[in-house]
């Protein structure tokens, strides 16, 4: 399936790009975005855009948007957003910054990346295929206590005790390989089908979350996205389920309110902080006629917020 960009319009509108301004797309993908952003840049504007997946960086290095001299592309994870962004001298000078979270089509469709439970392939699930544990070697090796942890916070699986005791029973007889074994295994142990659901959508979200410490991503990005921003800078940020979701919003909520020390009463004009981001509307969903054309878009919720 050909990757589309979800919300596309909806994010060069709340980007609101300036021809000389300094962006930052946190998730190429395959470039849909990116080649959006560089259509309203004049010759002075600038993006940088990174991802953590290789497959996605190879793809871009094929691209002819590498040949732009306003763009480049660099290999990277969120977490390492304010140490490039420093390494060009562009902190306090960035216009805006677009995070399209969650997994690209690419890969869902690319049965050897092992996100799938649609496609059996290996049981891998690594963002960076080059990096970390494999969700097999987890599998192996995570105890009990931990994985239904992760399936219940991360999945919101309210079946994850009868899943995990099953997967650690499976790797007693033999590892769990395959996205097949693995989905296979919860659809037999899963008493309660959800209307429009495979049972294995909450287990495989969670795993994968885990593996690519996703939600440990987002939270240490958001911080460093504040630091990099020059005043009136955008912040816009798509998310694909409730988790990201609340991380996002509880964020900007945070950082868009005053503060005080509630140590120091009576409470002084001079003992306020004030927020450093001003919300930007409610969240922002996909148009009915994007999510029939492109059913990935139905869970997309998209917050904004502007550098104060």
């Amino acid at each position: 399936m050909e990757h589309l960009p979800v919300m596309y319009a909806e994010t060069l509108q709340q980007l609101d790009i300036k021809s000389d301004g300094v962006y930052l797309d946190c998730t190429f993908g395959r470039g849909g975005h990116s080649q959006g952003i560089l259509d309203l840049l004049g010759s002075n504007g600038r993006l940088i855009a990174f991802d953590r997946d290789a497959d996605a960086i190879n793809a871009g290095r094929a691209q002819d948007m590498l040949l732009d001299k306003r763009f480049a592309l660099k290999h990277s994870c969120f977490s390492e957003l304010e140490n490039i962004v420093s390494s060009e001298g562009l902190v306090g000078k960035i216009d805006g910054i677009l995070l399209d979270l969650g997994v690209s089509s690419p890969q869902l469709d690319t049965p050897e990346r092992g996100f799938s439970f649609l496609r059996d392939g290996p049981l891998d699930m690594r963002m960076d295929s080059s990096a970390g544990v494999s969700a097999e070697q987890w599998l192996f090796s995570v105890d009990e206590k931990e994985l239904v942890k992760v399936l219940f916070e991360y999945g919101e699986e309210k079946f994850a005790r009868r899943i995990a005791r099953a997967i650690l029973e499976q790797r007693v007889k033999s590892p769990i390989t395959t996205t097949k074994q693995l989905a296979d295994l919860i659809e037999d142990v899963v008493p309660i089908r959800e209307k429009h659901k495979h049972p294995a959508t909450r287990t495989f979200q969670a795993i994968r979350i885990e593996i690519n410490k996703e939600l440990d991503e987002l939270s240490t990005v958001l911080d460093q996205a504040i630091k990099v921003l020059g005043p009136a800078g955008k912040l816009v940020v798509i998310s694909f389920h409730s988790l990201e979701d609340r991380i996002v919003k509880r964020f900007i909520r945070n950082e868009s309110g005053a503060k005080h020390n509630p140590g120091k009463l009576p409470i002084k004009e001079i003992d306020i902080l004030k927020g450093v981001l001003k919300k930007a509307g409610k969240g922002l969903k996909a148009s009915p006629q994007e999510v029939s054309e492109n059913p990935r878009a139905r869970s997309a919720v998209m917050r904004v917020a502007e550098k104060i």
